[in-house]
């Protein structure tokens, strides 16, 4: 078995610690890590969309970090399994993608996923390779390798079963085809998000059935998006994108909520856990300038981080408010202020955009909104503008 280098035992606690949510089996990959075990460790991406945001480095970077300890990373491009939609933490079934949407938006992933692993010293494989090879003959073995109770156990179907919603048999097969992946590559550990749990933990059921050693599974923390409550997420708006501009991402990472900066710290940077703690103890706009600063100089470059920072400070200086940080997508129209800040991304719920516009915080094309009742026509171009930090224009 071919070994790696070990590594001090506080690297190895802080890549089992640091932004992690659960290890299974933490005892099994503590030990492979300090006896320099060579471990292939898999991550998939599904490209549902065009562009990466913040949420989605998280685990990337976890997988940048086992690569940097000598590791195999295998990031698989779920092209195949896009066109289902992973259905972990949904309400309601995906819609399918097109072959070609999934081959555009691979193009974009791989170039973002770029920003933070080698991937040169990467190992890219399209899960298309074993399904489309395997055909029927794989997924009717696939289909008797799981009991459907255990695969309608997860919570997020039994939800939508109880409320009468429907889940389809596509993705019901999602899991399963996933958890393939992990055989098809070999996995010794696979990484995801903390609501791929149910996901993961079918990639080591499979395994088994299929005679294979079962994966060490790795959840990271689910990142709260600008709007302070949902997962990161550009159906949601609160998102900040690998693609945005420097100033754009700045003032993005400047408008979340003071509660989650640490957590930001911890998830997104290399920050040192003293210096987070030093930051966390100061002012909150300070250790916000210096959060934004980082993120920028770490996907722009050190000289563009300083050159955002020194633009905000300028313009909060002179009393101006900051451009809008990205587009919207509201239908025309005549709508209600209320309606247009949630579909805006700047309000999480109805109730805390009535307390913005009662609070006089939101600003239409330079007017200010007083009364939640007040219908506005809704027009391409318009601003839409939350305190000084927050705005968006409608596409």
């Amino acid at each position: 078995m071919t070994n790696v280098k070990t590594k001090s035992n506080d690297l190895h606690a802080e890549l089992l610690t640091r932004a992690v949510d659960e290890v299974i089996v933490r005892e099994h990959l503590g030990e492979a890590l300090e006896t320099g075990q060579a471990l292939r460790v898999k991550l998939g991406i599904d490209p549902t969309a065009r562009d990466l945001h913040l949420g989605h480095t998280v685990p990337l970077r976890k997988l940048r970090a086992f690569q940097d300890l000598g590791h195999t990373a295998v990031l698989i491009i779920g092209d195949f399994t896009a066109m289902i939609g992973d259905p972990s933490g949904r309400s309601e079934a995906r819609a399918p993608l097109s072959e070609q949407a999934v081959k555009e938006n691979m193009e974009h992933y791989l170039a973002q996923a770029s920003l933070v692993l080698d991937l040169k010293k990467t190992e890219i494989r399209y899960n298309s390779e074993w399904y489309k090879k395997g055909g029927l003959a794989l997924l009717w073995e696939l289909l008797g390798k799981v009991t459907v109770e255990r695969a309608l156990e997860r919570d997020d179907f039994q939800k939508r079963l109880h409320a009468g919603e429907e889940v389809t048999l596509l993705e019901v097969l999602y899991p399963l085809l996933q958890g393939y992946d992990s055989v098809a590559v070999g996995a010794d550990v696979e990484i995801g998000g903390s609501d791929q749990k149910f996901n993961l933990l079918m990639g080591r059921k499979i395994q088994r059935r299929f005679g294979r050693r079962e994966q060490d599974i790795m959840t990271t923390v689910l990142i709260e998006g600008t709007d302070g409550t949902r997962k990161m997420s550009k159906t949601f708006g609160n998102d900040i994108a690998l693609s945005a501009t420097a100033d754009d991402m700045f003032g993005r990472v400047m408008s979340i909520p003071d509660p989650l900066i640490k957590k930001y710290f911890l998830a997104l940077t290399d920050v040192g856990l003293d210096e987070i703690e030093a930051a966390a103890r100061a002012n909150p706009r300070d250790a916000k300038l210096k959060l934004a600063e980082t993120v920028v100089g770490m996907y722009r470059g050190i000289r563009a981080g300083a050159r955002a920072r020194a633009r905000f400070i300028e313009i909060f200086s002179l009393g101006r408010a900051l451009p809008p940080s990205r587009e919207a997508e509201i239908p025309y129209g005549k709508r209600d202020p209320v309606e247009i800040l949630v579909r805006a991304g700047l309000a999480p719920s109805k109730a805390a955009a009535r307390r913005l516009i009662l609070q006089k915080g939101v600003v239409v094309d330079e007017k200010k909104v007083s009364n939640p009742q007040d219908m506005i026509e809704v027009k391409q171009g318009m601003i839409i503008r939350v305190g000084k930090r927050q705005a968006v224009q409608v596409k």
